[in-house]
This record gives C-alpha cells, sequence and structure tokens, in this order.
C-alpha cells in the first residue's frame, strides 16, 4: 500500500512521540445540488436534530478551524458522512475534503449507514431523493461495496491491512501508534458491526501492533457502550453489533480507547469488566447540530497520556443565520427548540403549535381534543418546580430556602433544560442544586406511595434500572466527570 503521508511529518512526530488529530462524526452531509428551496427540504429540516440545508457551510466553518491549526496534521472522520445515500453528496463531500488536503493534513474516514442506500440489498432503510417543489425524486444511490473504493485516498491507501468483507483497514503512525478504522454497516440495521471474520482481523492486528509496542485506538461508527444504559434497553440494534465480543476484545487485549459517533450526543463513558480491566468510549456530537463539536485528541508517549477536548464553532461561515449564532440558529430548529418557540403560538394559532410539535411526534389527541390539550398544555406551563420540591422535600433533602427559590422556577423551564442537555452530554444538574433534589426527591416520594397502592413505578422502563437511575444521567454527568474533555493514561 501507498503510505507516503508518512514523510511529512515523519520526523517531527517520532522527535516528539506525540501523535496529534482531530476527530469528526456525522457529518450529514447534503450536497446544494440535491434540493431546491421549498417545503420538502424544509419540513425535513424541521424538528430534526441537525440543520441539513446548511451542513456545507457546517462543515467548512470546522475545517476552518482544522486549517489553522498548523500542529495537528491528521483528522479522522467516523461515518455518517452524507445523509442518504445519494452519489452527488458523496462527490461534493471529498471535494470539500481538499480544503484539508491542500492544507497538508491527512484524512481518514469510516463509512456507516447513512452513506449507501440498501433498497433491498441488505436491512439499510435510506432513499437518496432530490427535494425539489414538485416532490421528492429519486436520486442516484451509492453501493454499501463501493465505499471503501470510493474514499480509497481516505483510509486504504495508506493502510497495512484490510479487512476484505467489512473495509476496516489498519494503519500506523510515525512514533508507535496505530488506528484500526472499523467499517461497521454489517446488514446495514439489525447488525451494525463485524462478523466472525472481521472479529479475527481486528484481533490480529491488534496482537500485531502490540507486538511492536504500538498504541491501539479504534474508530467505529456505532457505540460500544450506550450514552445511557436505557438507550440499549429500548434499541439494542443502534449499538454496535457484537458491541459485547468487542468490549472483550478491548479489555483482553489493553485497547483504551475507541472513537464513535451515531447518537449524536457528546459523551465519555468508561467500561469496567470484572477483573478491573477498561476502556472509554468516547462519542462525538453530529456535527451539524446544535451541540456540534469536534474532538482534538493528542497522544503523548512521553507522559503515557492520551488528552481529549472539544471544539466548537460560534457561526456559520457563508450562511445567513439571521445574526444567530451556530447554536442558537441550530438549536431553534432542533426538535425542543421548535417545541419551545411554540408555546406562545397555543393562544393565537393552534393549528400552527400542533403542526410544529407533528415535526417531534404524531399526537392525533392534540387535534382531537383541543380544549383538553390547552388546558393540559397550560396547566404544566404554569406548574413550579417548588411541586416536586415540596414533594419531595424530606427525601430529597431541600431546604426551606431552596424551597423559596423554587417557586421562581417554572417547572417546564428545567425540563426544557434538561431535554435541550440531552446531545451535549453534560447535564444541568449535579447533586448539590436545589433542582437535582426537588426531582430526584418526588421520584423516591412518588415510587414510595404508589408501592402502597402495589403499582412498581420501575415496570414504566425497560432494563434494569429503576426511574431514579435513569432520571440521573439526564440530570447531571454520573460517568466520567465531563464529557467536554478527559486526560487517561493509555497503559
Amino acid at each position: 500500500m501507498i503510505r507516503d503521508f508518512h514523510h511529512f511529518f515523519a520526523e517531527v512526530c517520532c522527535m516528539e512521540n506525540k501523535l496529534s488529530l482531530y476527530i469528526l462524526t456525522d457529518t450529514h452531509y447534503l450536497s446544494r445540488k440535491m434540493w431546491e428551496e421549498c417545503e420538502h427540504i424544509n419540513n425535513r429540516e424541521k424538528g430534526d436534530q441537525i440543520a441539513i440545508k446548511s451542513t456545507p457551510q457546517i462543515l467548512r466553518s470546522f475545517f476552518k478551524k482544522i486549517v489553522e491549526d498548523k500542529d495537528t496534521p491528521y483528522v479522522l472522520i467516523t461515518g455518517d458522512l452524507i445523509n442518504n445515500g445519494d452519489k452527488i453528496s458523496h462527490q461534493d463531500f471529498i471535494n470539500e475534503l481538499k480544503m484539508l488536503t491542500d492544507a497538508g493534513k491527512t484524512v481518514f474516514v469510516t463509512a456507516a449507514t447513512h452513506d449507501y442506500a440498501g433498497l433491498g440489498d441488505d436491512e439499510n432503510i435510506f432513499s437518496p431523493v432530490y427535494y425539489k417543489k414538485d416532490g421528492c425524486e429519486r436520486a442516484e444511490r451509492v453501493y454499501k461495496t463501493e465505499l471503501p473504493g470510493i474514499y480509497f485516498d481516505f483510509g486504504h491507501k495508506y493502510a497495512d491491512s484490510i479487512d476484505e468483507e467489512s473495509g476496516s483497514y489498519s494503519v500506523s503512525f510515525p512514533g508507535g501508534f496505530r488506528l484500526i478504522a472499523i467499517y461497521d454497516n454489517g446488514n446495514g440495521r439489525s447488525h451494525c458491526g463485524l462478523f466472525d471474520k472481521g472479529f479475527l482481523w481486528l484481533e490480529n492486528e491488534i496482537d500485531k501492533a502490540k507486538a511492536k509496542g504500538e498504541w491501539v485506538f479504534l474508530a467505529v461508527h456505532h457505540p460500544v457502550i450506550p450514552p445511557w444504559p436505557i438507550y440499549k434497553d429500548i434499541a439494542e440494534f443502534e449499538m454496535f453489533g457484537g458491541y459485547k465480543r468487542l468490549r472483550e476484545i478491548m479489555c483482553e487485549k489493553g485497547v483504551r480507547v475507541i472513537f464513535t459517533g451515531h447518537t449524536h450526543v457528546h459523551g465519555i463513558k468508561k467500561y469496567e469488566d470484572s477483573e478491573g480491566r477498561f476502556f472509554y468510549d468516547i462519542t462525538t456530537s453530529a456535527l451539524p447540530s446544535a451541540e456540534g463539536r469536534m474532538r482534538k485528541v493528542v497522544f503523548d508517549k512521553e507522559d503515557g497520556s492520551c488528552k481529549v477536548e472539544s471544539i466548537a464553532i460560534e457561526k456559520i461561515d457563508g450562511f445567513d443565520t439571521g445574526g444567530l449564532s451556530a447554536r442558537e440558529y441550530i438549536y431553534s430548529l432542533n426538535f425542543i427548540g421548535l417545541i419551545e418557540k411554540s408555546f406562545p403560538l397555543i393562544d393565537t394559532d393552534w393549528d400552527k403549535f400542533t403542526e410544529n410539535v407533528s415535526r417531534v411526534a404524531n399526537i392525533p389527541f392534540l387535534k382531537k381534543h383541543p380544549l383538553i390539550s390547552k388546558a393540559g398544555i397550560k396547566l404544566f406551563l404554569n406548574l413550579k418546580m417548588s411541586l416536586p420540591a415540596r414533594l419531595g422535600k424530606k427525601a430529597g433533602g431541600i431546604t426551606k430556602d431552596e424551597i423559596k427559590r423554587l417557586k421562581g422556577v417554572f417547572l417546564s423551564d428545567a425540563v426544557i433544560n434538561i431535554v435541550s442537555r440531552v446531545f451535549s452530554g453534560n447535564g444541568p444538574y449535579p447533586p448539590e442544586t436545589a433542582e437535582y433534589k426537588a426531582l430526584t426527591g418526588s421520584v423516591i416520594k412518588a415510587e414510595r406511595l404508589l408501592k402502597i397502592f402495589g403499582f412498581d413505578i420501575n415496570k414504566l422502563i425497560p432494563g434494569e434500572e429503576t426511574v431514579l437511575e435513569t432520571l440521573k444521567h439526564f440530570l447531571y454527568n454520573d460517568r466520567t466527570g465531563d464529557d467536554e474533555k478527559i486526560t487517561f493514561m493509555m497503559e
């Protein structure tokens, strides 16, 4: 294989014994050639997690920051490169990558299920379309088997070894580092991972790297550790296919970190087995989302560490956001932002309110029973946090002063604050806050009261965790302490 990219940075990297790279994921790029300004593309964007129309400008805004960093030569993008498996978006996405390669960066990618259209070939459900004023028109698709070839210059070109079945590849870097990049398309939906042959290839590549004294890090699209346990319990097929086996391999062979995407959640999770062996699953949020970030990762053999930090953009260069910041603009399109800004419509335009809500969830009751619905929503919007505080006063350990303060806080604002932070990772209410005490205390009290009548609220959710344990995951970071950054030892 051609591995000429090393010569440019080899001398510096070997001398410093460091490897520095940027990691991005879920770029969901949609070429401007794929849509006209019309209700079809606007409806597709409203209530989604991503700003699909501005994906080219968002991508370039992040790339601009990467180009400005003269000390970081490598970029890794872990799947869902484009949005719906169309050929034109892939062509234009590769042209966008020239902004990085022209600046001397070497780019590696893996592909995922949004990057091709199965259309009966496997379980993949995506269908490429043009968004036009008179409707959606079928577009030319990319097949799963085409992806490694399309992105040859961004992976296989530099590979020491390739798993022909999946397209996964292994690359060594100067200074004693190795990336194993996994294509996890699998069967396109119910098993997005490796099969037996791929796992054997992976184990062999890890063994060879370890024998050379290389630090191994993995990259894949689907998560190996869920952002929260309930994610796996509700939709296990959204996990990496064979995630339990991959966990065992990483622990047994001492692989400390895997970089993932797919969930659109910015998170850092630690897995530890019964023998105390562990690794980190570091997932990065979707680039064109309100919480869009990229990671900068520095492996340093001098002190044995891996340092990870997060970088966002302040504005979307070349796109009219009406004076809003990148986050403000995308949040206004995001499902929770769309609902939040729709609350004033309850009294003035009920049809518009229900239309906006339908972008997120189909709730026929709202249209069938407008009077009851309006009354119920208004009641919720007028509730104060002092209500759960009083209910859970003893169980939550809340003081009188805290209850007094919570009289000025709307329950709806607290709920929106929690939900709006789901994708950014770090929740807003750590244990020392009055909101945490009120919400957890009220759940404890409600659980006790309902048990008197023979009802167990924990049966309302799947899995082994309780409602209280699940709630805590969303109130604050009870995982590693900070989803934005971490430093850990590689050996």
